[in-house]
């Protein structure tokens, strides 16, 4: 079966979490330019920053993108 991303889902997780995309950045030790990239879709969150954003927000990795799925 092979998976598809859809739509970033990380302004979504960001509210549920309460945080600020800047919040996020700080505590990444990243650019918040970055995180903007990623939920606007200009950019694919790499593994290793996905799994930093999700231990952060206390979601699962599979909760940052609308999966979908091919035959």
């Amino acid at each position: 079966m092979k998976i598809e991303l859809g739509s970033c889902l990380l302004e979504q997780r960001l509210s549920e979490a309460g945080l600020s995309k800047e919040q996020l950045a700080a505590g990444l030790l990243i650019r918040p330019e970055r995180i903007g990239d990623y939920i606007d879709n200009k950019r694919i969150m790499p593994l290793k920053a996905a799994i930093a954003i999700a231990n952060t927000l206390n979601c699962d990795v599979r909760d940052l993108y609308e999966l979908h799925s091919s035959n």
